[in-house]
């Protein structure tokens, strides 16, 4: 299935970076692939990476929000003063509602989303409705807003613990990506977790 056309962003970043991670596991998940207890050690790794990365003004950054590794990332975006842009695969409050208010510690989150969003530049960007898997459309639409940018370089960078998920996740995003053959930089969850 195609993507909806690429966003148009009225800028020319020098990079992309995009990114995709792991929302908090749910307290009574059986098998944990991101748990609350690692979100702050979460945080200092891709704060890392962004630093590894010399990212800055002169990049921009794509990615839905939700509340774990989204999340984590557009405050290190915001702290390395890196653009960002949302791209939202649902009207914005039924995704805060579907992505970040029902989750672990979702009033933390929804608090952590707005004011982050309140700091951004852009509005968020809201996925055309079409058929099929939202998050999948979501992850290929992020991929074309990249590569229509015009910019020299495209990145993913991943929360992931490597293995497949829900349709639509961090693994289906790093397939994409790969596929594209773009440069990824994968946090591994287990090395930490």
């Amino acid at each position: 299935m195609l993507p909806p056309p690429p966003l148009q962003l009225g800028v020319s970043p020098r990079r992309v970076i995009v990114f995709s991670g792991h929302i908090v596991d749910a307290a009574d998940r059986p098998d944990e692939r991101f748990p609350a207890r690692c979100v702050t050690q979460a945080a200092r790794r891709i704060g890392n990476t962004l630093t590894a990365m010399k990212a800055g003004t002169s990049d921009l950054a794509l990615t839905q929000g939700s509340a774990g590794g989204d999340i984590l990332f557009i405050e290190s975006c915001l702290a390395h003063h890196v653009p960002v842009q949302l791209m939202l695969p649902v009207p914005e409050d039924e995704f805060i509602d579907r992505s970040i208010a029902r989750m672990t510690d979702g009033d933390d989150w929804k608090r952590r989303y707005l004011a982050a969003r309140a700091s951004l530049a852009a509005v968020p960007a809201v996925m055309p409705r079409a058929p099929g898997n939202v998050f999948e459309r979501c992850n290929r639409w992020m991929l074309a807003t990249a590569q229509a940018s015009g910019a020299s370089a495209i990145e993913l960078v991943c929360l992931w613990n490597g293995v497949r998920g829900d349709a639509g996740g961090t693994a289906h995003m790093v397939d994409e990506f790969r596929a594209a053959h773009c440069r990824i930089t994968w946090i591994d969850t287990r090395e930490f977790c």
